[in-house]
């Protein structure tokens, strides 16, 4: 009796017996089988040597794929591991995983590892591909797995074996004179891997935990080809110079000090004047679009987190609790229990909904030091929040009103490309079926009424409820979370919310949170990456610059100041007496939208010279045509 195996394309294959997962893929195209990685089988990441004996679906996974780039990536840390025990066999290995780009692997070993140390373990590498090491897979029992780790004096595998469930199948891989506890699955060789590069090294404590000890940490990517690592590199490099905290510092915007706390912004003159503007945008949207504007305290009595749930499952992230009167006070790690409490302070009719309810509300959660990252993962930060109340026939004409509300604000910050994801039902949820159905659909019927491409992450919701993410596609090909549209049916219930019906009966409304900046901290980093620095002039915080050549003009540069500023125009006078050339490359480098130069003949003849950032020289204009060519742009 033959067996059938089905193919993503929707063909089938027959196969008299039973067959690797390889042959089939050779069999389709030999050079699918030189590219192929590893196999999915009815759903379930395999090896390509895995024997299939029964009617299938197979899926081969190539580095094209994510769950084919991550077998990558976890597998040329194991051979990093293997090229770093062979030139330290002292040092105990931890654990190894694929990240979101690259790898990485956790070594217990008293001095870090210099940067000599990473070209060795790099070129050691290279010479394990070479000798194409075949991964082998070895299941076996705990007491074997143990007996066997302790030999090897690997104690951090024992403590990870401690801990595996006893019905869980315990699994090995070796290649060469390595072996590592592994669930797998694993590429066939290590001559698949071609290039490599160990990017950095850093201190990482076992298991994320300060109580434990501090390891050392080495990053790196791999790729099938010497190219795409050029590519990548590549990438790297122009990331470099749009990281936030380097343009941060280059303009000016914002620092981050010891003496205050980790994770705690400072805001500097021209971070302070981005930031309002983001913020005045913002508020003048949302009162235009229907929301009332609320404030809420920094702080709230136990009771109101306990109520919220937040005490029960997110106590670790909130800063210790105050002593007020002999009552515990908190903190606040976010907004929504105040707005809930707000909606609640009053009665409401069907007549009133949708409640719409929006704040820029400083929160703080307690974020481990080593996750904090510039603004881009702070302590203390503030959450662009709004929250929808509304009957259940009102939220698809709310949802639709949110997705175009959304991307029009982003547009406005200048972004253009969006990856839109619809995340439904977890397993472990909150709410009627009923609902998530409902609330799943409504979602679904706004982005197909608005023809917008989406993906759906099936389980990938909250527990309290479906949402849509929208993220924004940077000029280098990055994706930065921003948009969140998330339903919650938690909330409503442990807050009593009601709403007097056309029945004259109290019901339960629905709940929408909703960030479309996700906080001020991030949407402010992501602009300043995505820009690079070079912010439209709108959100520039000085919109020009006045270089008057010598003394002798500078009453007229601060004349053209005057009006300018009368004008709405936020600009400067470059008052020092350096050279008008280093005034101008002062200027570039501060990536000030516009430059006024004025000279003797300009003071003269009342007019001006213009230069654009990143464009040159506009030439000599009188006053009038320079202010109507600015606020063209504007």
């Amino acid at each position: 009796m033959s067996l059938k195996i089905s193919l993503p394309d929707g063909s089938k294959r027959e196969y008299p017996a039973a067959v690797s997962a390889l042959q089939v893929a050779t069999d389709i195209s030999p050079r699918l089988a030189d590219a192929a990685l590893a196999a999915e089988i009815n759903g379930k990441m395999s090896d390509l040597s895995t024997i299939i004996d029964s009617d299938s679906e197979l899926i081969i996974h190539t580095f094209k794929t994510d769950e084919g780039k991550e077998l990558y990536w976890h597998s040329t840390a194991h051979l990093m591991a293997q090229a770093v025990k062979q030139l330290w066999p002292d040092v105990q290995v931890t654990i190894g995983p694929a990240i979101e780009q690259g790898f990485y692997y956790d070594f217990d070993r008293e001095e870090a590892f210099s940067d000599e140390d990473l070209q060795k373990i790099e070129e050691r590498m290279k010479e394990l591909s070479a000798q194409d090491l075949p991964y082998y897979r070895k299941e076996l029992s705990r007491a074997e797995a143990i007996e066997m780790f302790r030999g090897m004096n690997e104690m951090y595998k024992i403590e990870i074996l401690s801990e595996i469930p006893e019905d869980q199948v315990i699994s090995t891989y070796t290649q060469g004179d390595f072996i590592d506890l592994c669930r797998g699955p694993h590429i066939s060789s290590s001559g698949k891997i071609k290039a490599v590069k160990l990017l950095k090294s850093s201190g990482a404590y076992w298991r994320g935990d300060e109580k434990n000890k501090m390891l050392k940490r080495i990053y790196g990517i791999s790729f099938p080809t010497n190219k795409e690592l050029k590519e990548y590199l590549n990438f790297l490099e122009e990331a470099a110079k749009r990281d936030h905290r380097k343009l941060g510092k280059d303009l000016d915007l914002f620092s981050i000090s010891d003496e205050v706390g980790a994770g705690l912004v400072l805001w500097h003159p021209n971070g302070a004047m981005i930031r309002h503007l983001i913020e005045a945008y913002w508020k003048d949207a949302h009162l235009r679009n229907g929301y009332k504007l609320v404030y809420s305290p920094h702080v709230g009595r136990s009771n109101l987190w306990e109520t919220s749930g937040h005490l029960g499952f997110y106590k670790e992230n909130m800063y210790s609790k105050m002593d007020v009167e002999s009552q515990d006070y908190y903190i606040k790690p976010m907004n929504c229990p105040f707005h809930l409490s707000i909606y609640n302070a009053s009665h409401h009719s069907y007549r009133e909904l949708p409640v719409r309810l929006a704040e820029l509300g400083t929160v703080y959660r307690y974020e481990r030091s080593g996750v904090l990252h510039g603004l881009m993962r702070v302590r203390g930060f503030t959450q662009d929040d709004a929250h929808i109340i509304c009957t259940p026939d009102q939220v698809s004409n709310e949802v639709e009103k949110l997705i175009v509300f959304s991307l029009d604000m982003l547009k406005s910050f200048g972004f253009k490309e969006f990856m839109i994801y619809l995340s439904t039902k977890p397993e472990a949820a909150v709410g009627e079926d009923a609902d998530w159905e409902m609330a799943t659909q409504s979602l679904k019927a706004s982005l197909n009424k608005l023809n917008l491409d989406f993906s759906v992450d099936e389980g990938g919701g909250a527990f309290y409820g479906p949402k849509i993410d929208i993220k924004i596609k940077d000029a280098i090909g990055r994706a930065w979370q921003c948009t969140t549209i998330q339903f919650d049916f938690n909330l409503p219930e442990r807050f009593d919310m009601q709403y007097i019906g056309a029945d004259n009966q109290a019901h339960r409304p629905y709940m929408i949170h909703r960030a479309v900046l996700g906080s001020v901290e991030r949407f402010f980093a992501t602009l300043l990456e995505y820009h690079g620095g070079n912010l439209p002039l709108w959100l520039a915080p000085v919109q020009m610059m006045i270089l008057p050549i010598t003394d002798a003009q500078l009453d007229y540069a601060k004349d053209l100041q005057s009006k300018l500023l009368e004008e709405g125009l936020r600009c400067e006078v470059d008052s020092r007496s350096e050279k008008i050339g280093y005034k101008i490359r002062d200027a570039e480098l501060k990536k000030i939208p516009f430059m006024c130069i004025v000279g003797k003949r300009e003071a003269d003849e009342g007019s001006l010279t213009l230069r654009r950032h990143t464009q040159g020289d506009l030439g000599s204009m009188d006053f009038a045509t320079a202010l109507a060519r600015i606020k063209h742009e504007l």
